[in-house]
């Protein structure tokens, strides 16, 4: 057994955690969104420099990689599963001051990611084709797709270990790692990109293949990075050899949380394979119009969701510490702040869309769709960032049902309406958008109504304290 492990005394120091529980809430929550923020946006840009050099080989070879990157929705929800439960049980942990069990969640963590990865890997080689032969609007697109796809999956399974060791930095309050091992990895993959796809100083141009390769190749020197900061740097977890036989009540405990909350990606998943579908008859210019566009809105989506990454832990830890008047003040402090800022993307998805799109495509018909996109769906930015919000707190009540409930609530709204609209004489393309714009609205004061009622049953744990004002205070 390593000197540090859990059940023996550390002949290092370790680096402390971040207590969360005491100090100013706002500061919390933006000291880690920063840094988170900065990680995802760096992140997208994975897909976003992807996406660049993808444009200049058409509109089928955008569409292909647009419908094949609709699967990493998949690995969001899986990798949701592991992520969230991770991250939870060990802000839990480290609000009790209690190591050992840590770093026993950790470890099994990883154990996890590992069994993860190799489903992804041998699900993708055998099911990917079958997949987007339902999506792709031509044979070409398929193409592209599949292309992109066999190059791609390798990335999509060493996710779930980078997935693992971040969220156990989350839980105990670290972000910045995380941050620079996502900025370093989406530099090589931009160093790489246009050297596999375009074939720059090599002159053999791998194409969409290019995008995929590049990828893989950035998130596997991310994971060796991410591995030798938590050999090198000890932390409030650690590896230990002890601790990777599999075990199941952690097992258990970690899939109570995470299963619902990966449930929520799945979810949008369903809505996007339903959207690509529907549009599918529109050709490939309107699949790569809203191919854009939604990397676009995901993108855009960030702050937010950064907001509420940082509320989860902070709540969580105080949550565990017996501080539940703490872990109210998060949730009123992290909507607050997401909706300030997703007022402010709202007003510039109205200005100037088209400034987001012109980098990734020059065919009037690929912006058009997109611009119309981003313009009708910004209605819904501070909706979203709400919904985000409300989810973090499910999650630092180590409760993450609700949240896949408002979200199934979300798809029935959506889904039934858009199905029957799309076979009406005279359909149009933004109907579509309108009914989602709807729908999110709506899964936004639902998720509100069962945060509230969910605060009132376990005042044991605090939220539940001043329910009314909870529910006033989410409306701001």
């Amino acid at each position: 057994m390593r000197a540090g492990s859990p059940t023996m005394p550390s002949l290092r120091k370790r680096s402390p955690m971040h207590d969360l529980t005491q100090g100013s809430i706002p500061r919390h929550i933006i000291r880690m969104a920063v840094p988170m923020a900065i990680g995802m946006v760096f992140q997208t840009l994975y897909y976003l420099v992807d996406l660049y050099f993808v444009g200049r080989l058409g509109d089928a070879a955008i569409a292909g990689v647009s419908a094949a990157g609709n699967i990493q929705f998949i690995v969001m929800a899986l990798t949701q599963v592991l992520g969230v439960g991770t991250m939870v049980l060990i802000a839990h942990a480290a609000g009790r001051k209690d190591r050992v069990d840590g770093n026993l969640i950790f470890n099994q963590s990883l154990v996890l990611a590992a069994i993860a990865a190799a489903v992804v890997f041998v699900g993708g080689l055998l099911f990917s084709a079958r997949y987007l032969g339902t999506l792709a609007a031509d044979a070409e697109v398929l193409k592209a797709g599949t292309d992109y796809l066999f190059w791609f999956l390798p990335a999509l399974a060493l996710q779930f270990a980078l997935i693992s060791m971040g969220s156990a930095l989350r839980g105990t309050g670290i972000a910045k790692p995380t941050m620079v091992v996502q900025v370093l990895t989406v530099l090589l993959n931009a160093i790489l990109a246009p050297v596999l796809i375009a074939g720059w100083g090599t002159g053999r141009p791998m194409g969409v293949g290019g995008a995929g390769l590049a990828s893989t190749i950035s998130v596997l020197a991310g994971g060796i990075a991410m591995l030798f900061y938590f050999l090198r740097l000890e932390h409030f977890v650690g590896f230990d050899r002890a601790l990777i036989r599999p075990h199941f009540p952690t097992w258990k405990r970690l899939l109570r949380i995470g299963v619902p909350a990966g449930a929520e990606f799945g979810l949008m998943f369903l809505s996007m394979f339903v959207i690509f579908v529907i549009i599918r008859d529109f050709g490939s210019a309107a699949q790569a119009g809203f191919g854009v566009g939604s990397r676009m809105m995901q993108a855009i989506f960030l702050p937010a969701m950064a907001v509420a990454f940082a509320a989860a832990p902070v709540a969580g830890q105080n949550l565990a510490a017996g501080k539940p008047d703490r872990a109210r003040q998060t949730f009123v402090d992290a909507v607050r702040i997401g909706s300030s800022i997703m007022i402010a993307l709202t007003l510039f998805a109205h200005w100037r869309p088209q400034l987001l799109i012109a980098a990734f495509t020059s065919d009037p018909a690929v912006i058009a769709i997109a611009v119309q996109y981003l313009r009708t769906i910004s209605w819904n930015f501070v909706a979203s960032g709400i919904v985000f919000t409300c989810s973090g707190m499910f999650q630092a009540m180590g409760n993450t049902v609700p949240s896949v409930i408002s979200s199934a609530v979300r798809v029935v709204v959506f889904v039934v309406p858009a199905v029957y609209i799309s076979r009406l004489p005279g359909f149009q393309l933004h109907w579509i958008w309108y009914v989602s714009v709807a729908s999110t609205t709506v899964h936004a004061l639902f998720a509100v109504w069962l945060l509230r009622r969910e605060a009132g049953r376990r005042r044991d744990i605090g939220l539940g304290t001043a329910p009314l004002e909870l529910g006033a205070e989410a409306a701001v």
